[in-house]
């Protein structure tokens, strides 16, 4: 997975549902607006005391995005994610985000309103998610995506075996 054992134990862990929907043929990510409202980002948060990180996920996903689904029980990737600028307390933070991968079934309206989630296809969603970012960030977060098909390219291949 995308980051060092060593760097996974000294950042803060958060957990990140990748919702996605099959549209046809297609396959359409879905993500919601940053707290700021300036970028875009996939529903994520804080682990749970009481909660597996897979069950974290699928929360945030509820509450961010207003989605439930099917959640994948292991995190398909791991990546580098920053909050802050460093002209404002408390500066930029960075976490090791677990990401999981979650099959949308139903919608809802989100508990967060502001975070207006909206379905892109995959090459726009990785455009989106790069704006506003510093290089090492944007592609940490554009990998998510392409592990994310990857992913659910080899589960697709297992099965029909």
């Amino acid at each position: 997975m995308g980051v060092s054992r060593s760097l996974q134990s000294a950042l803060p862990l958060q957990v990140a549902a990748i919702c996605y929907r099959r549209k046809g043929g297609a396959i359409e990510f879905l993500l919601v607006n940053t707290n700021g409202g300036s970028k875009w980002t996939f529903p994520k948060g804080a682990t749970e005391r009481d909660l597996s990180h897979s069950q974290a996920a699928e929360q945030e996903a509820l509450e961010e995005a207003g989605v439930k689904g099917m959640i994948e029980p292991r995190p398909f990737h791991l990546y580098l994610y920053s909050k802050g600028v460093f002209w404002k307390p408390p500066g930029v933070r960075e976490f090791v985000v677990k990401a999981f991968l979650m099959e949308v079934s139903e919608t809802y309206h989100p508990h967060e309103a502001k975070r207006n989630p909206t379905w892109f296809p995959p090459e726009e969603t990785k455009r989106i998610l790069a704006k506003g970012r510093e290089v090492k960030y944007a592609r940490e977060i554009q990998s998510v995506v392409d592990r994310a098909l990857a992913h659910m390219g080899a589960a697709k291949a297992a099965v029909a075996r």
